[in-house]
């Protein structure tokens, strides 16, 4: 049941970071973005592990597999999604994201030999049937859903994010039920990935122009810490008592639980068919809960 309420919590957390993502788009390049959320990212989680001791308690071998995490998780997984974006779109690329979740059961159930039973895989289905609802449903358009280049690019890229996610959770599973403090694995995670992203200035389309101006550097700092910080550190601590495939379900209904979110902020309502998915993927998550 922890497991649960920590996966659900990242998932508020990350919808929040996605409204703060959302208030800078088109001024701050996703590249640029993606250095500043990792820096400010191992900069807090970084400092939590030295007031909380977490670093004394980290071993070799849990750094090597968080180490493949970020690797799989944050650096592939984070560039594969922001190409499947200009291929596909956000809305599909988000639909895509979310096939993070049978990967991940299929991923638990053949490397840790984890179970599922037969009505937690029913609450999955209907997450996952609660998320198609919510991303196809939006009653608005952002210019960038328009594909930019063949469809089955993006979807190759989407896919390869999805498994990137769902391993990258599983290869930090082990370092996590050791007692790893979360974080310290958070700090190491973000910190490669930082790592990553400067490295990749190197190439001009990653490259920035001009710093975020200050309302928008305020918005940057609210998504790494709700999204980087908080969301991911709530994640990692669920992966040390849940299922991959649990976890990975349940912090994948943002696009769900963001729309309450939209309503207040655009004082718009969402149509009956997000809500109906919605109202899924709260049968889902019962589901899972009673049978965790």
């Amino acid at each position: 049941m922890l497991a649960v309420v920590l996966s659900l919590g990242a998932a508020v957390v990350f919808s929040l970071s996605a409204m703060a993502v959302n208030a800078v788009a088109g001024r701050v390049g996703v590249f640029q973005l993606a250095r500043w959320q990792m820096a400010i990212a191992f900069a807090l989680t970084a400092g939590s592990a030295a007031l909380t001791g977490g670093w004394a308690a980290v071993e070799p071998w849990q750094v090597g597999f968080l180490a493949a995490s970020s690797a799989i998780g944050i650096m592939l997984a984070t560039s594969t999604y922001l190409a499947a974006i200009y291929a596909a779109g956000p809305r599909i690329t988000a639909l895509l994201f979310s096939l993070a979740a049978p990967f991940a059961v299929l991923e638990g159930w053949l490397f840790l030999d984890e179970t599922l039973s037969l009505p937690q895989l029913s609450g999955i289905g209907l997450i996952l049937a609660g998320l198609l609802l919510a991303i196809l449903a939006g009653r608005s358009r952002h210019p960038d859903d328009s594909p930019r280049r063949p469809l089955w690019q993006g979807v190759v890229l989407g896919v390869v994010t999805a498994i990137g996610q769902a391993t990258g959770s599983l290869l930090a599973r082990p370092a996590m039920e050791a007692g790893m403090d979360p974080f310290a694995a958070m700090a190491i995670r973000s910190g490669l990935g930082f790592v990553f992203f400067v490295g990749l200035m190197v190439l001009p389309m990653a490259r920035a122009d001009r710093l975020p101006s200050g309302r928008d550097l305020r918005n940057v700092g609210l998504s790494a810490f709700f999204g980087m910080f908080l969301g991911m550190c709530l994640m990692m601590a669920a992966l040390a008592s849940g299922d991959v495939g649990i976890v990975t379900t349940l912090t994948s209904t943002t696009p769900i639980l963001i729309l309450p979110m939209v309503w207040f902020a655009t004082r718009r309502a969402p149509g009956l068919p997000a809500w109906i998915g919605a109202a899924l993927a709260v049968a889902g998550t019962a589901l899972i809960s009673l049978a965790a």
